[in-house]
């Protein structure tokens, strides 16, 4: 097979990259010589935060997305922020390193199934989390992130009502902070959502000092028991302001990397999963599909590449723009 259809299927091209690091400093070279901007979100591994022009969370990655001269983007996240790129960048290429790199979020609101509850809510004003596909974006009134949430619902007039997807958690956190009644779309993340209540409450004891900081993706009663409630940057920004020294972090790990680098004399503490796994702590494995080798092939190859149809593009670009335009 070519290399177009490799990326098709399998998701990624797999090739022989340098190693170590000559590998690093190939990336460098490969991003100089194609005017490339590579955007990384937090959970990535530290290793691509490093290499990254833009490291952030979806607000800033797609301010960043939208703001960049580059020729090629390469997008280190996960499938819908690509494409979040591309909405806002049609006429430049945008590639991911690995196109499984998917989001149990967004594969949480099935296309027909949200058509079938606009049709039930038809004078609802659509307000869709980030975190969804273009598809889910192009049948949407105004985009928000956990950053500007609150924000967003607030702009909208008190007698309208909103449909609010597909995060039911954050949704359940909006709706607190605004007094609003919305229409909620039961979608969660699978990462948020595996934060153990138990293994909190037995760190709090063992870090009495601790403050738990904690991502509006969690449940409920996880959010209940938090010091502070806020979007990873506002997590970030929030260690980096505090006077405290102990922290347990309530969101995907990765964060952790830019908290090191910002408070390195401060304790982080990265809030456990139900699941055991190596880390004792809450990883996305689709964050982690991303690796300097796939980033390397994506330079190189400019594969896989993200294409969407104006169809598409152009409703999503609206949804997307109205967000864009409030958290100015």
């Amino acid at each position: 097979m070519n290399l177009t259809e490799e990326a098709a299927e399998v998701g990624y091209i797999s090739r022989s990259a340098p190693k170590g690091p000559e590998l690093i400093e190939a990336i460098k070279k490969l991003k100089a010589e194609k005017n490339a901007v590579i955007l990384a979100h937090y959970y990535v591994d530290g290793e691509i935060q490093e290499l990254a022009d833009f490291v952030g969370d979806s607000l800033g990655l797609s301010q960043a997305a939208e703001n960049t001269t580059a020729d090629l983007i390469v997008f280190c996240g996960v499938h819908f922020m690509g494409e979040t790129a591309k909405i806002l960048n049609p006429s430049k290429k945008v590639v991911v390193p690995d196109f499984n790199a998917g989001c149990s979020l967004a594969d949480s609101v099935p296309v027909e199934e949200f058509a079938a509850l606009k049709a039930k809510n038809p004078n609802a004003v659509v307000v869709s989390y980030i975190n969804c596909s273009a598809e889910i974006k192009a049948m949407t009134d105004i985009i928000c992130t956990s950053s500007n949430a609150v924000q967003v619902v607030e702009s909208i007039p008190k007698e309208k009502e909103i449909i609010f997807a597909p995060d039911a958690n954050l949704g359940r956190y909006v709706a607190h902070k605004t007094g609003r009644e919305l229409i909620l779309w039961e979608g969660a993340c699978m990462v948020h959502i595996d934060i153990s209540l138990d293994k909190l409450k037995q760190l709090r004891v063992e870090f009495p000092d601790a403050l738990l900081i904690a991502h509006p993706e969690c449940k409920e009663m996880i959010l209940r028991e938090a010091d502070y409630v806020g979007s990873t940057t506002a997590l970030l920004n929030y260690v980096e302001k505090s006077d405290r020294q102990t922290f347990i972090v309530a969101t995907e790990a990765g964060i952790l990397h830019k908290m090191k680098m910002a408070v390195p004399n401060k304790h982080l503490i990265p809030a456990p999963a139900n699941e055991q796994n190596s880390c004792a702590c809450s990883e996305c494995p689709y964050m982690k599909m991303n690796t300097l080798e796939k980033l390397y092939n994506a330079l190189y190859y400019e594969l896989p590449e993200i294409h969407l149809s104006e169809e598409i593009r152009i409703p999503a670009y609206k949804a997307l723009k109205a967000m864009l335009e409030i958290s100015k």
